[in-house]
């Protein structure tokens, strides 16, 4: 497989067109007794291809890869999401050992950062406490879509995880973007590049390309084939 050139091309009221021999990846959350997401598993590759589309309608019978459902359905997506960059929208919230970087407008809701007991910005106040800040730390690199980041240091530079480029599949939920793979958008300038992205597949967020969590709201049903 060809790893030079590889990018995501959001195509104009179609599908997202992987090109580059990007891995295709079915992954899903380990969850706890209580329904509380605590980490990702990789369940396994799809068969790779050079060139490959992705559904973004929410409609194709042959998820998640495109069957040509838009066409037939006239699926129409303006793409509403900021081109702005995370360090523009960024809003810093400060602990004693942890500078935690949060962009709501990239959130889908996975539901990383927090638990039935408490949540990384009630936590961060303790982040002197080793084990609190491990925790911490361990909960924004599960976050899928780069919301949250941090920095251990006052202004510092963010720290990330070190992810793979590929492209994650999600039962019943977005498209996971990992590794800093380049989403061109079909109406004008890029999304900025980042480690972590999830794009839409539901067909109704409001954040098109992004995903905004709708999918949890309708009920969006794509399971593993």
């Amino acid at each position: 497989m060809t790893q030079g050139n590889q990018e995501i091309n959001v195509r104009p009221n179609g599908p997202y067109l992987v090109r580059g021999g990007v891995p295709l990846v079915r992954k899903s959350q380990v969850m706890s007794e209580y329904g509380e997401p605590l980490d990702w598993q990789n369940d396994g590759p799809v068969d790779p291809q050079e060139v490959y589309a992705l559904c973004r309608c929410g409609q194709s019978k042959s998820k998640p890869f495109c069957d040509g459902s838009h066409s037939q359905l006239g699926f129409e997506s303006d793409e509403a999401a900021d081109t702005s960059t995370f360090g523009q929208r960024k809003k810093v919230f400060e602990g004693p050992d942890i500078e935690i970087r949060d962009d709501h407008s990239l959130c889908m809701h996975s539901g990383f950062c927090g638990t039935r007991l408490t949540n990384i910005w009630e936590m961060r106040s303790k982040s002197n406490d080793s084990e609190v800040l491990a925790e911490i730390i361990a909960m924004i690199d599960r976050c899928p879509s780069g919301t949250l980041t941090y920095t251990l240091e006052r202004d510092g530079e963010i720290i990330e995880p070190d992810l793979p480029k590929e492209v994650g599949v999600i039962p019943n939920g977005p498209i996971w973007i990992t590794g800093g793979i380049p989403v061109q958008r079909s109406d004008g300038p890029p999304l900025e590049t980042r480690n972590r992205v999830t794009l839409c597949r539901c067909g109704a967020s409001s954040k098109t390309p992004l995903c905004d969590g709708t999918h949890k709201d309708i009920g969006f049903s794509a399971p593993y084939s």
